[in-house]
């Protein structure tokens, strides 16, 4: 079978397979978000202003964040902060296409906070390189207990996906912890294609997801990294990291790696990191360096690190090493006899099954796919793809015809907001192909 009639079936099977990813278990999430508040309507795709998203986050108490419209919000080059708690973002209620960010990225800073079904499409903006511009698609900035899963994460300056914060707060160990980010949950996203050569003032800067020095609780869960040179994910000095059935394609210089920095740690003692890693997998492609290892150790710290059935190979299917290392330094790769991370409560796949299941069932709206999700997880499922600078190498900025629905109540399970009858708004069957005219008339026996 060739790969791209491989892809259309899988794709043809992609909403069986979400439908079957929802019963994949894991344990209680850190928070319920909103739920349980009053219903906030989002009725405009403006940056800001009455019945905008910004004004939606910006309420205060518990709330669900719904959406009446569907289309773009382009944040022209700026962040939108999350500061106010308990609040669920519901991007799974917008009519098709769902809600894009355009032009800037997203930073919780508060705690209790849920993300459902957003895209996230950052890009330089024709900004000149080295220029400034340096935003994250989403990012945690000393933010606790929040969950964010089934969104996608595109074309970020700094990192698509991370967890972050002050490196130390108080004078032990516990304080740093409790001042940065804690307990964070990433769940079936899509972070891809971190531009390299961009507006990033430091060069070049395609990163995946950054876990800052002593964040803990952190979790990846049935995530997809593609198309980004390292970090996917990077884990700092003293972090917590659980990685579960989480697929890495086309890395270019590295993949997992930890470092703690003495260049950032001067004066404090450096403490052991801990990465436990099931069930995970790296893919070679066209920019992957030859021998690249899954996992990387750099600086002056020890990691502890837990490792089972986790796979690793280059673009032809040759086995690439578990373990390497950047630095010539005394940091220790401690190998664990048992999970350093709770793992009861999680049904793990196969290894052999991630690749599978994450490209039908990760990032946002998998029943209403958009063009550049699609054109990512076509191009994983053919071993294609490449590392970008600008977005403008695969297109640019979408074009998204603004859509309007009402949102009503008695649709919903406000509990897990899912819709009662099964049908996701937009929901399409079938394959989602993005077709030219002439692909279009093919498949249509030329009629």
């Amino acid at each position: 079978m060739t790969a791209i009639a491989r892809t259309c079936r899988l794709l043809i099977a992609s909403l069986a397979l979400a439908a079957a990813s929802s019963t994949l278990a894991h344990p209680a999430d850190p928070t319920e978000g909103g739920r349980g508040g009053r219903i906030v309507r989002v009725t405009t795709l403006a940056k800001d202003g009455p019945g905008s998203l910004a004004e939606a986050l910006a309420a205060k108490g518990k709330r669900i964040i719904v959406f009446e419209v569907g289309g773009a919000i382009d944040l022209e080059r700026s962040i939108l902060d999350i500061r106010e708690p308990y609040v669920t973002i519901a991007g799974q209620t917008a009519p098709s296409p769902g809600i894009t960010l355009l032009r800037g990225g997203i930073d919780v800073h508060a705690h209790d906070v849920k993300i459902s079904h957003l895209r996230v499409l950052t890009g330089a903006d024709g900004q000149p390189p080295m220029s400034g511009w340096e935003a994250d698609a989403f990012s945690t900035v000393a933010a606790h207990d929040v969950v964010v899963e089934n969104s996608s994460f595109l074309w970020a300056i700094d990192e698509n996906m991370s967890a972050s914060g002050p490196r130390f707060t108080g004078s032990t160990v516990a304080e740093w912890r409790e001042g940065t980010s804690r307990n964070i949950v990433f769940r079936l996203n899509l972070a891809a294609e971190g531009l390299a050569n961009a507006s990033h003032p430091k060069g070049e800067h395609s990163k995946g997801s950054l876990i800052h020095d002593n964040a803990t609780g952190i979790v990846f869960d049935r995530n997809v990294w593609a198309h980004n040179v390292e970090r996917s994910p990077l884990v700092k000095g003293g972090a917590q990291v659980l990685m579960v059935n989480n697929l890495i394609y086309n890395p270019q210089h590295r993949a997992v790696h930890y470092n703690l920095m003495d260049l950032e740690w001067a004066g404090h003692a450096p403490v052991t990191g801990e990465i436990t890693a099931v069930g995970n997998v790296l893919r070679g492609g066209n920019d992957t360096d030859p021998g690249l290892p899954f996992l990387m150790l750099g600086g002056v710290g020890d990691l502890a690190y837990y490792g089972r059935d986790n796979r690793a190979i280059d673009r032809h299917g040759n086995a690439l090493p578990m373990f390497g290392r950047y630095g010539e330094t005394s940091a220790r790769l401690i190998e664990a006899e048992a999970p350093l991370a709770d793992l009861s409560g999680y049904d793990i796949m196969p290894a052999g099954e991630v690749e599978t299941t994450l490209l039908a069932t990760a990032g946002a709206r998998p029943w209403d796919r958009g063009t550049e999700e699609i054109r990512v997880l076509f191009f994983i499922a053919e071993g294609r793809g490449d590392i970008l600078d600008s977005e403008d190498e695969v297109g640019g900025y979408p074009k998204l015809e603004a859509t309007r629905a009402p949102f009503r109540e008695a649709d919903w399970d406000l509990a897990t907001m899912t819709p009662k009858s099964g049908v996701y708004p937009g929901q399409k069957p079938g394959a989602q192909e993005h077709l030219s005219p002439r692909d279009r008339a093919m498949r249509n026996g030329g009629q």
